[in-house]
């Protein structure tokens, strides 16, 4: 069993199913509403755990009901909480989510008590870095927290893997310290300024990434799969062919299934195809930790070879 530390966020996700997501200044009226556990962290650490990792979760929460049940689904999936902390003031994250009938999203967070997660809160929980194999960052948090955190895993021996969204421009002293550096199509635009339309495209973009300086890029595509870059060798890995119903939660499956493989030795390529499977079986349910697949579902995909043919699947 591989073990897995995320440092991240946990929202509470309220969800709405609509035909269509509405342009600026409209109003529609929706389907079904419910609320589900989510925040990139959060479900990132589900996702390995269900796949069979031991997982430790850092992060922040507030002293309201919202936290009350993120914490519960942390357990229920057997993630290690013990480092999320509870803030005195802020308000639990929440995020409101729009997912039409085709399963695309519409994404808003309001970020409450993850912007409280300080340098300090990791500083304060070096011991849960020892012994890591994985940890697993995203930009939910403030940026101090996340540089700390891949800082301390360094210095641990862990491999880090950085989840670059929400995107914003990211500083050499945080990117030095990342192991694979791992956007989706929209993130890998917004950090490069260059177009990810097609295959060339998002080649390029990853060359742009390496000259940030990572070495490591693994952009995800969506229905088209992954783009694996290491030091401007490409490979491209196709998508597996599932009924999309919705994709909120399907890179962060993707990441827990590349994270679980790799802290079990596994090759990057085997990984990534781990990350596309579990990615894939998330987009066949609604929301986002009720989505994410158990280890039996995953290797039930890998063993079933329906990955759509390379020439098919690029745009």
């Amino acid at each position: 069993m591989g073990r897995v530390v995320v440092v991240g966020s946990l929202n509470m996700d309220l969800v709405v199913r609509t035909a269509r997501i509405p342009a600026v200044g409209e109003t529609i009226i929706g389907h079904e509403f419910h609320t589900a556990p989510g925040g990139k962290g959060a479900n990132q650490a589900v996702a390995a755990a269900r796949l069979g990792a031991q997982v430790s979760m850092l992060g922040c929460v507030g002293k309201d009901n919202y936290a009350a049940d993120l914490l519960q689904s942390l357990d229920c999936s057997g993630v290690n909480y013990t480092y999320v902390r509870q803030d005195e003031d802020a308000a639990t994250g929440v995020a409101l989510i729009e997912v039409d009938d085709e399963g695309q999203n519409s994404i808003v967070v309001a970020p409450g008590a993850n912007y409280a997660l300080s340098g300090e809160d990791i500083e304060a929980s070096q011991g849960l870095f020892a012994g890591a194999s994985i940890v697993l960052l995203q930009l939910e948090n403030p940026l101090a927290a996340v540089r700390r955190a891949a800082e301390l895993a360094r210095e641990h021996g862990a491999q880090v893997i950085l989840n670059p969204a929400p995107a914003q421009p990211l500083e050499s002293a945080l990117l030095s310290k990342i192991d694979i550096l791992a956007p989706n199509e929209s993130e890998t635009s917004l950090l490069t300024g260059l177009p990810v339309t097609s295959r060339a495209e998002v080649e390029a973009a990853a060359d742009r990434l390496h000259e940030l300086g990572v070495d490591t890029v693994i952009i995800t595509l969506g229905k088209h799969g992954a783009l694996l870059s290491i030091k401007g060798q490409q490979q491209h890995f196709p998508a597996f062919q599932v009924k999309v119903v919705d994709t909120t939660a399907a890179g962060d499956a993707f990441l827990g299934g590349l994270a679980v493989a790799l802290s079990e030795g596994k090759s990057i390529e085997v990984a990534i195809r781990w990350g596309n499977a579990a990615g894939a079986l998330a987009a066949t349910k609604l929301g986002a930790q009720p989505s994410l697949p158990a280890r039996r579902e995953l290797e039930a995909l890998l063993d079933s070879s329906q990955e759509i043919g390379q020439e098919d699947s690029w745009l």
